[in-house]
């Protein structure tokens, strides 16, 4: 993993899911700055993987990493259309949110399973910063 592009879908990753793990945390505070912050730094994302998505595509990249990208890129933009642009309480609606589960566990293991693609190593990070995704999950409900 020493191309560039692998970097910084790797890094894109890890900013992710820490980011969602103190957005759990700032929810669970009521830090209503440190929600928007960490929302602000999710959406921000957006921006990379587009570019690993273009410079994955240039170098004609296998499907294993393209499929991956189209997931992650769609859940932002469905967070972006829901969260920013219709602005509804997604998260109350029982029809919307479920689905919208779904999208964002595919979208994180879509990660998880390229960042092993690229390297082994960084497969672990990612897949460490994802149980602490969960583990920032369960404080938030049970802490």
């Amino acid at each position: 993993m020493n191309k560039p592009l692998d970097i910084v879908f790797v890094c894109s990753a890890i900013v992710f899911n820490i980011s969602v793990s103190v957005l759990y945390i700032a929810t669970k505070l009521d830090n209503v700055l440190l929600l928007r912050v960490c929302s602000a730094v999710v959406l921000s994302l957006i921006f990379p993987f587009t570019f690993t998505l273009l410079g994955y595509a240039k170098e004609k990249a296998e499907k294993k990493i393209m499929i991956p990208h189209l997931v992650i890129l769609f859940y932002l933009f469905l967070e972006l259309l829901l969260d920013y642009i219709l602005v509804i309480p997604f998260r109350e609606i029982l029809a919307i949110h479920v689905p919208y589960i779904i999208i964002f566990y595919a979208a994180d293991f879509s990660m998880i399973g390229v960042s092993f693609n690229k390297s082994r190593k960084m497969g672990f990070v990612v897949t460490l910063t994802f149980w602490i995704l969960i583990g920032c999950l369960v404080y938030m409900y049970l802490g």
